[in-house]
């Protein structure tokens, strides 16, 4: 190696090189080390998955940058314009490789509360932690961009002549009330003020379904025909919505029937109650059959029942409804509904 000019452009080659198998065995080094660790604690492995091409790539840029440094590239002119592309690189590929270990982390704290917490703390802790989680990506992404434009002195002039400005200031002070800001605003607070939670079941626009998904902006419903309503943060935080989750799934469901007058209550509100005890929804807390009107030639028979969530609800509402129609029409048909009319000759005039 003694006979290499390091100022020419052959040991600029060399040089990329001997940097490139350094960092080659730095990383192998590393995994090696970490599949070591891997055997006693599981999640090592997890994180140099997830974090091997930005560590990859940081490596690179960072290897290839020393080598020009000390090689022909470094008494170029052009060097310094060389130089800062090398900087912005090695802040996008640092701020790559802190994302994908913020993400990792992230992803792992929610694994762990999942196991520990359930029903509507579960869904509440995880929501937060998603939204701290978009909110820090964000913020790297942001800081990643400032200091990218810090490099240049003339971007550092101009900001902090921009920033000094108080008209830009009350731009920006405008602009934070407008629907865009005022949104991320509210996405934050639709977050930490529980008011809804991923998992949630709630009617949003008159629709049923879950939500999917909180992003700083916008949220979207899972609506049960697996449409998907994308609705804006600043919507929940302005509008009533119906929840069926708020503080825990458990929830009452109804069925109406409307029936003949010489319905036999007695019979038919053993047979519910012999039909959900029959049935694996029903979690046993609650249930009742009742006469709730009677108008013209029908009355109505409500029927309550409880489940522990949403979907045993509908599966025992539907059983229900359909296993009573049909143990009416075969025992009491009589008791269906039906139109009754009176003909007769009228009263001849006097």
């Amino acid at each position: 190696m003694a006979g290499i000019v390091w100022e020419s452009w052959i040991g600029t080659v060399a040089a990329i090189g001997i940097a490139l198998v350094a960092a080659a065995a730095a990383i192998g080094l590393m995994a090696l080390a970490m599949a070591l660790i891997s055997r006693k604690v599981a999640w090592v492995r997890d994180i140099a998955r997830r974090s091997r091409n930005a560590l990859l790539a940081t490596t690179a840029v960072v290897a290839v940058w020393i080598a020009c440094a000390v090689s022909e590239p470094a008494t170029a002119q052009w060097w310094p314009s060389l130089s800062r592309m090398f900087l912005i690189a090695t802040i996008l590929a640092g701020s790559w490789l802190l994302g994908a270990l913020v993400s990792f982390g992230f992803e792992r704290l929610m694994a762990r509360e999942e196991t520990h917490l359930v029903g509507p703390d579960a869904r509440r802790r995880r929501t937060q932690l998603l939204v701290i989680h978009r909110l820090l990506l964000v913020a790297i992404a942001v800081l990643a961009l400032g200091t990218v434009l810090a490099t240049f002195p003339e971007m550092r002039a101009v900001g902090t002549s921009l920033l000094a400005s108080a008209g830009i200031v009350s731009i920006i002070a405008g602009l934070a009330a407008q629907s865009i800001l005022g949104n991320l605003i509210a996405g934050v607070q639709v977050a930490f003020t529980d008011a809804i939670r991923v998992g949630d079941v709630v009617v949003v626009e008159g629709e049923w379904g879950r939500i999917g998904e909180i992003n700083l902006s916008y949220v979207v419903v899972y609506i049960w025909d697996e449409r998907r309503l994308v609705v804006p943060c600043s919507y929940f935080t302005t509008t009533p919505i119906e929840t069926w989750t708020r503080k825990s799934d458990a929830i009452l469901g109804t069925v109406y029937m409307d029936l003949d007058w010489r319905v036999p209550m007695a019979e038919v509100r053993a047979e519910f109650q012999r039909i959900i005890e029959a049935s694996p929804a029903w979690d046993g807390r609650s249930s009742s059959a009742l006469v709730t009107d009677s108008q013209g030639g029908y009355v109505t028979v409500r029927f309550v029942m409880s489940s522990k969530d949403s979907s045993d609800q509908w599966d025992l509402r539907c059983e229900v409804r359909e296993q009573l129609m049909t143990w009416l029409q075969r025992e009491h048909p009589e008791a269906l509904p039906r139109t009754r009319v009176s003909i007769g000759a009228s009263d001849a005039a006097d």
